[in-house]
């Protein structure tokens, strides 16, 4: 097995139960160490599951993209922090001041109760989103002209990443320097190639060279009619 980069491979546990969150997360062992719990899962099942699968010793991205004033965002994601979330995500689009306000309740959490900081990361630009998709919202500029503006703004105010699509991890890491970290959804195995709801995608071993720190993957493995083949499939396609 490819530990490095399985490693850094999230499984996106976008399901309606607890029960089936957690077959999956037993059907990964041995080969998924990480695990996205998003809107979804997170309003049918509420905080325990994040506890849940803690427990397991497994690591969790809470992808409820929080996205408010600055001080209904940072609290929110002091509370993720009180879960035991590894990584957690709020919208760039938020601005600088709601970011840094996040950082710092978060660093003075962490420090004052001596447990490890998160990775915060920045949403972008949402992968289901293409150009026309911008126009007819009112951004200007192109889909990587708008990631690259708002991870920059992101690393102003300190967080520790974005969430872009695949195609703007060179740019990202080009404007922010190579420490600046990238998860990246929008990713499509060679084995299972719908794009799904996903406009601008990529394979998984293409945005591991392409430079990323973490790509995230739900349907090819959560939708597999045997998971744990798929992610044996996954292992020979990223080596």
């Amino acid at each position: 097995m490819n530990d490095n980069r399985m490693n850094r491979v999230i499984v996106a546990l976008d399901v309606e139960t607890g029960g089936r969150a957690m077959e999956i997360v037993r059907a990964c062992e041995g080969a998924i160490s990480f695990f996205k719990v998003g809107k979804q899962l997170f309003t049918a099942e509420g905080p325990d599951i994040v506890r849940r699968i803690k427990e397991t010793g497994n690591r969790v991205f809470l992808d409820l993209k929080y996205h408010d004033i600055p001080n209904t965002v940072a609290n929110a994601t002091v509370e993720a922090v009180k879960l035991g979330a590894d990584i957690i995500d709020v919208h760039t689009s938020g601005g600088f001041e709601m970011m840094k306000k996040t950082m710092d309740m978060v660093r003075d959490y962490c420090a004052g109760h001596g447990v490890p900081e998160p990775g915060i990361f920045g949403i972008t630009i949402l992968t289901s989103l293409d150009d026309n998709a911008l126009n007819q919202i009112g951004y200007t500029g192109t889909a990587a002209q708008m990631v690259v503006r708002l991870a920059v703004l992101g690393r102003e105010a300190g967080i520790a990443g974005v969430v872009c699509s695949p195609l703007e991890i060179s740019l990202v890491k080009k404007a922010c320097g190579n420490d600046f970290k990238t998860l990246t959804p929008g990713i499509r195995p060679l084995f299972s190639q719908s794009a799904d709801d996903q406009k601008r995608v990529m394979t998984p071993a293409d945005a591991f060279d392409a430079g990323t720190d973490y790509i995230v993957m739900g349907r090819p493995i959560t939708k597999a009619s045997n998971i744990e083949e798929a992610l044996k499939k996954l292992d020979d396609e990223i080596g």
